[in-house]
């Protein structure tokens, strides 16, 4: 006769075989992915509409918009560390669901939620002492640095909620609950978009008003998903026991978690590598373009993740099953659907890059410039889908070294040598935004090499 615990497991292991063991892959990844890919877009409404909002405000809008630009760095570093505890421990616990061990699975996650917690304390505290400074550094100039603190001000106070929300959210989707995933997104971006517009102009709060509405949100989405992995609607629980610190559990969460983090980071390093050098080779309208043009990346990028994190589930559990034809399946499914959303997005912002620019802003001069330098500046974004594809599989099947090389390729070893030297060459503040397309297209076929080279060690043709 089985014990308890050893039947719950067995219990959780027939039931999840159901889902992510037997479906037809397509069926599952659309399932997984559609809920994935539309919180990850309600998620980018967050900071995409404060500055929509904000750009828009008139007299001011430009201005105003270039100083909240300069705070991106902040909010990408306090993001990638919620992807540090939060993306590095969920595979985890994927993989131990897979093998039918729950117990396993929710100490990881009591463990990663210790981690968001301290995080959050300490990213609060110290932005918050050095944030002028800081902002100086990351390409503010006197003309901006009044809007860039008064929105970031009021933003670090919502840092635990941040953490949490983003961070606890994909142990939801690890457990197949895409859906629910989804709409924790949904209740945040939607109550934020109802806010901005309250906030910012009925009240007159202007940035600060912008702020104000995303912590508030953030705070409504973090209690939404606390309260899910509280509840019996969870497979996996959050309790109090599983919280404290387990060195072992801590050093495999960031050992995977590193990469993720490095993905995310590397963008804040790159936005300010690209805000210094914008503002010292062009001034505060080229570092205006940028804010719009990276929140264009962000809506490109971010549907491209919610299909990854949807596919990484069905991977991630299989691999610990054994049953390598299905992730094999689920990674050309997935390669298949990110290049084809890669490709079409890079031609509509190369032939049609006007329209997405006056969302942004109705100043003219800076339509003008955006519309000049955005074809450039997304021209090798057709590649990144293959890139995403093979890096979300050695993500999946819990490949840390290799992921961490891959997140540093693309920006570290390339984008940001690239975005230094190449203004420099060409003696033009065009090099920048050139140096964009060459990462892109060099790490995606990098990554892409990589994999295909390694794929029958990692995934043998013969299940044992």
């Amino acid at each position: 006769m089985l014990c308890k615990k050893d039947k719950g497991a067995r219990d959780l292991k027939q039931n999840s075989d159901e889902a992510l063991g037997t479906l037809p892959i397509g069926r599952l990844l659309a399932k997984l992915a559609v809920p994935s890919m539309a919180a990850q877009l309600i998620n980018m409404l967050y900071n995409v509409v404060d500055r929509i909002y904000i750009g828009n405000i008139p007299d001011i809008g430009a201005m105003a918009l270039t100083g909240v630009g300069v705070t991106f760095p902040i909010l990408l570093l306090v993001s990638a560390f919620a992807a540090f505890s939060g993306m590095g421990a969920a595979p985890l616990a994927s993989i131990q669901l897979g093998a039918g061990d729950r117990p396993g699975a929710e100490r990881i996650l009591g463990n990663s939620l210790t981690m968001l917690l301290v995080t959050a304390a300490v990213l609060t505290a110290v932005f918050s002492i050095w944030k002028e400074p800081i902002l100086y550094a990351f390409g503010a100039s006197d003309n901006v640095i009044g809007y860039a603190v008064d929105y970031i001000s009021i933003y670090l106070l919502g840092t635990v909620f941040v953490q949490l929300a983003l961070g606890l959210n994909a142990f939801i989707s690890a457990q197949g609950n895409a859906a629910t995933a989804m709409l924790s997104v949904l209740i945040g971006a939607v109550l934020n978009i109802v806010l901005d517009p309250i906030f910012i102009f009925v009240l007159g709060m202007g940035v600060r008003g912008a702020a104000l509405a995303t912590i508030l949100s953030q705070a409504v989405s973090a209690l939404w998903v606390l309260s899910f992995l509280c509840s019996k609607r969870s497979v996996i629980r959050i309790r109090l026991a599983n919280m404290k610190p387990c060195g072992r559990i801590v050093g495999r969460i960031a050992s995977l978690g590193v990469a993720p983090f490095i993905m995310q980071s590397t963008e804040s390093l790159v936005n300010i590598t690209l805000n210094t050098g914008l503002q010292r080779f062009g001034g505060d309208l080229y570092v205006g373009s940028m804010t719009i043009m990276q929140s264009i990346m962000q809506m490109l990028v971010m549907p491209v993740n919610g299909i990854s994190q949807g596919a990484q589930p069905i991977m991630s559990y299989n691999y610990g099953a054994k049953n390598y034809a299905r992730v094999r399946e689920t990674f050309r499914l997935l390669l298949k659907i990110t290049m084809g959303v890669t490709v079409v997005c890079c031609l509509l912002l190369v032939l049609f890059p006007g329209v997405p620019a006056r969302l942004f802003t109705q100043e003219q001069a800076l339509i003008d410039l955006v519309v000049k330098t955005m074809p450039i500046f997304f021209a090798g974004i057709w590649a990144f889908g293959a890139q995403m594809a093979c890096q979300t599989t050695f993500m999946a099947l819990g490949q840390a070294k290799t992921s961490l090389f891959l997140a540093l390729l693309r920006k570290i070893i390339l984008l940001i040598p690239l975005a230094i030297i190449l203004p420099r060459i060409t003696g033009s503040v065009l090099g920048i935004y050139v140096a964009e397309p060459i990462a892109d297209i060099v790490a995606s076929c990098t990554t892409l090499t990589l994999f295909l080279a390694r794929r029958k060690k990692l995934l043998p043709t013969e299940n044992p």
